[in-house]
C-alpha cells in the first residue's frame, strides 16, 4: 500500500509543477523514473523475500519433534498424571515455555560450537513423568555399551511406570533392549508384546501334515544313521504304524526305558513328537536352521508350543529347536521378530527348572551385548540364568550317568512322605536340582552348568563309545567358555568315564590346554574306574536284547576302561588334581526282579583322593536327602576348599 500512495504523489507533483526549462526537466524526469523504478524493484524485491521466508518456514520440521511424535504413536492408552504438584496452571505454563527457550539456547549454541547436545535438556519440554522413558531409551541406544547395559538395568528395575509407558518401550527398543531386558531378573512382563499372529494352516492341512513338509524340506545330509532313520520314518508312517516302531525310541537313549519294561505296552508318543526328535538334531546343522527358517518353521512351532502347554516334553523339544538355531547370529532378528523373546522371557520365570533352564539356554545365545560363550545342545546353565552383577569367579560342571539326564540325575533323594503331600514346587522343602537350588544360593560366585548327552542300553543302531562322546562333550563345553575359569567336575557313574576321557584328550590338543590348565579337582559318585557288574548282568535283563558298546565299554575285563583308568591315574598324580569319590554299600533295584551291586567299593576306587562309602544304592548315591544331609555338606565343603583361592581374588 506504501509503495502504490508513493508512486501517485509522485505523479501528481510531476503533473502540477510549472514547465521548468527543458534540459531541467529531462534531468529531473530521469531521476524521478529511477527512483520510481529502482523503489519499485526494492519493495518487489523484499515482499518476494519476505514471501519466500515465511513459506520455506512453514515447511521446515524439526527432525527432533518429528522423531519424538514418531515415539508416540506407539502409546496404546495416554494417562493423566496424578501427581498434585503437576498443576496447568499460569506458573506451569510459564515454566514450560522458559524450558523451550532455554532448549532452544541450548540447540542454537550447540549447533555454532559444534558441541554436543546434553542429554538432560533433550526432553526438557516433555511431561515430566515421561522424561525417564525417553532417556532410557535414547541410552539403550547409545554407542557406550557401559550406558546401554545401565539403561536396561534401570528400565528392569523400574516398576512403578503406567501400562502405556512399558509399551513404549516394548514397541522403540532395539533387538538388543529387549534381549536384555528378558535376561534380567525384575523385568517387568509388560515390557513384552504378545507374539504376532500366526499365519493361518494351509486348506485341507494340520500341524502333522505341516511338521512332515517342513522335515521332507530339509537336506538328508550330514545325519548320521539313526537320525536318517528316524526323519524317513516320521515321513512315511502314520501315527499308529509310529507307536509299533518302539525299537526308534531306543536310539534317543533314556527315552526308550520306560516303554521296554514291557513289550506289549504301547508308547504314547505321536507324529509331532517323532517330527521333533528329527528336528532338533537337524537343528545342530547351520544350514539346515536356514532351511527350517525359511520354510516357516518359527511360526509352526510357536503355533505346536502353543498347542501343547500341558505336554512339557513336547516344549523341551521346541525349545531346544529355538535355542539351537539362535546358536547362528543371522537368524536373531528373524527370532526376534516372530515373538520368541516373549515366550522366553516367561518361560524364564517358570517355576519348573528344566523349562526355565531350556528358555535361559536359548537367551543367553541371543545375548550377544553380554555373552561370549555359546551352549549348544544339552549345555544348560543351572546358575546364573540372568545377567548378573555378581562376578563369576569359577565353574562347576555336573555329568551325569548311564541313562540319566541334566536335570533329574541331581534331583533331592525321592520320598514317600514328599510324594504324598505334593510339595514338589516348594523348593524349600523339595528341589528338583539341588546344584541349581542349594549350591547356587551357598556359593553364589560359581557358574554351574549341567551336561545332557544320549545313552543307550540296547545296541540299536548306533555305536557311541566313550572316546566318541567325549570329543563331542569337549567341543561344546570348550564353546561354553569352560576353561576359561577354574573348574570342578562333579559325576556320575559312566559320566565319570566320560570327565577321565575329557581331560586325556584336552591334554593332548594345544587349544584346549586352558581346560587341564583350570582344572582343580574331580568329585566321583559311584564310578566304576574297574567296571560293574550291570555289563555282566545285561543279557538276562529283559529290555536289554543286545548291550549298547556303552555298557560293554563297563565291564571288568574291557581293554578300554583298563587303558582310561591306568593313563588317567598317572596324569591325574602328575597335575595334582584333588579328587573326592563317593560309593553305594546298597544293592539297586534294576526292573522288578534283578536286584544288583552296580559298582562295588573296589570299583569306585580310583587310587587317590578319598573314599567314602555312602548308605544309598546306585541311583541315589548323587540325590542328597536334605541340604544337610552329609551326602551334600561334604560335596560342598570339598568345592569350597578346592577353589578357596580362586573364591578369595
Amino acid at each position: 500500500m506504501s509503495l502504490a500512495a508513493y508512486c501517485i504523489i509522485c505523479c501528481r507533483r510531476i503533473g502540477t509543477l510549472t514547465p521548468p526549462p527543458k534540459s531541467t526537466t529531462y534531468r529531473r524526469d530521469i531521476r524521478n523514473v529511477i527512483k520510481f523504478t529502482g523503489s519499485l524493484i526494492l519493495g518487489g524485491s523484499l515482499f518476494l523475500t519476505y514471501e519466500v521466508w515465511a513459506l520455506k518456514k512453514s515447511l521446515t520440521l524439526d527432525t527432533q519433534v518429528v522423531e519424538r511424535e514418531k515415539m508416540k504413536s506407539y502409546i496404546y492408552v495416554d494417562s493423566v498424571s496424578l501427581d498434585d504438584r503437576e498443576n496447568y496452571g499460569i506458573t506451569y505454563q510459564a515454566r514450560k515455555e522458559l524450558h523451550k527457550a532455554v532448549r532452544k539456547v541450548l540447540a542454537t549454541s550447540a549447533k555454532i560450537l559444534r558441541g554436543p547436545f546434553a542429554d538432560p535438556f533433550s526432553t526438557v519440554d516433555v511431561e515430566d513423568h515421561e522424561c525417564a522413558v525417553w532417556l532410557l531409551l535414547r541410552k539403550s541406544q547409545s554407542g557406550d555399551r557401559a550406558a546401554r547395559l545401565q539403561a536396561v538395568q534401570e528400565m528392569s528395575e523400574t516398576h512403578h511406570w503406567h501400562d502405556y509407558q512399558y509399551r513404549i518401550i516394548a514397541q522403540a527398543c532395539d533387538l538388543r533392549t529387549l534381549i536384555g531386558l528378558a535376561r534380567s531378573k525384575e523385568s517387568d512382563p509388560r515390557f513384552f508384546l504378545p507374539p504376532p499372529p500366526l499365519p493361518s494352516l494351509k486348506e485341507d492341512s494340520s500341524i502333522e501334515e505341516e511338521l512332515r513338509q517342513l522335515l521332507a524340506s530339509l537336506p538328508q545330509t550330514e545325519l548320521d544313521e539313526c537320525i536318517q532313520y528316524f526323519t524317513s520314518l516320521a515321513l512315511s508312517e502314520s501315527s499308529q504304524s509310529l507307536a509299533a516302531q518302539k525299537g526308534g525310541l531306543w536310539c534317543f537313549g533314556g527315552n526308550g526305558l520306560p516303554y521296554a519294561e514291557s513289550f506289549g505296552e504301547v508308547p504314547s508318543a505321536t507324529v509331532e513328537m517323532f517330527c521333533l526328535e528329527a528336528l532338533v538334531k537337524h537343528s545342530e546343522i547351520s544350514t539346515h536352521c536356514d532351511q527350517i527358517e525359511a520354510n516357516g518353521g518359527l511360526q509352526l512351532l510357536q503355533r505346536l508350543y502353543q498347542l501343547h502347554k500341558d505336554c512339557p516334553k513336547i516344549q523341551r523339544n521346541i525349545m531346544r529347536i529355538i535355542g539351537n538355531m539362535a546358536l547362528n547370529e543371522r537368524l536373531h532378528s528373524t527370532i526376534v521378530r516372530s515373538g520368541w523373546v516373549s515366550i522366553l522371557a516367561e518361560a524364564m520365570k517358570s517355576r519348573r527348572i528344566m523349562e526355565a533352564s531350556h528358555a535361559a539356554r536359548t537367551l543367553a545365545n541371543l545375548d550377544r551385548e553380554t555373552m561370549r560363550e555359546k551352549y549348544h545342545d544339552g549345555v544348560y546353565v543351572l546358575h546364573p540364568q540372568y545377567r548378573t552383577s555378581q562376578p563369576i569367579k569359577a565353574d562347576v560342571l555336573f555329568i551325569h550317568g548311564l541313562m540319566g539326564a541334566a536335570f533329574k540325575t541331581w534331583r533331592q533323594q525321592d520320598s514317600e512322605q514328599v510324594l504324598t503331600e505334593k510339595i514338589l514346587e516348594d523348593e524349600a522343602r523339595y528341589t528338583t536340582c539341588w546344584p541349581k537350588t542349594w549350591l547356587a544360593r551357598d556359593c553364589p560366585a560359581l557358574r554351574i552348568i549341567s551336561v545332557e548327552y544320549d545313552t543307550s542300553l540296547s545296541d540299536w543302531r548306533t555305536r557311541k563309545s566313550i572316546a566318541f562322546r567325549s570329543n563331542e562333550l569337549l567341543r561344546k563345553l570348550r564353546a561354553a567358555g569352560v576353561g576359561d575359569r577354574p573348574v570342578i567336575w562333579v559325576s556320575h557313574s559312566m559320566g565319570g568315564l566320560l570327565v577321565k576321557k575329557m581331560l586325556l584328550e584336552a591334554s593332548k590338543k594345544p587349544e584346549m590346554s586352558t581346560v587341564i590348565n583350570n582344572t582343580r579337582g574331580i568329585i566321583f559318585y559311584s564310578v566304576p574306574h574297574h567296571g560293574s557288574h550291570l555289563a555282566e548282568y545285561s543279557v538276562n535283563i529283559r529290555y536289554l536284547l543286545f548291550p549298547s558298546l556303552e555298557v560293554k565299554e563297563l565291564s571288568k575285563d574291557s581293554p578300554a576302561l583298563k587303558t582310561l583308568q591306568d593313563d588317567f591315574l598317572e596324569f591325574a598324580k602328575d597335575k595334582n588334581f584333588q579328587v573326592l569319590n563317593f560309593v553305594e554299600t546298597l544293592p539297586t533295584y534294576i526292573g522288578s526282579m534283578i536286584k544288583l551291586h552296580v559298582v562295588p567299593v573296589e570299583s569306585a576306587d580310583l587310587g587317590i583322593g578319598d573314599l567314602i562309602p555312602v548308605d544309598v544304592d546306585h541311583l541315589n548315591i548323587c540325590k542328597p536327602k536334605k541340604k544337610d544331609a552329609f551326602l551334600y555338606q561334604r560335596t560342598l565343603q570339598f568345592i569350597c576348599e578346592t577353589l578357596a583361592k580362586d573364591l578369595e581374588n
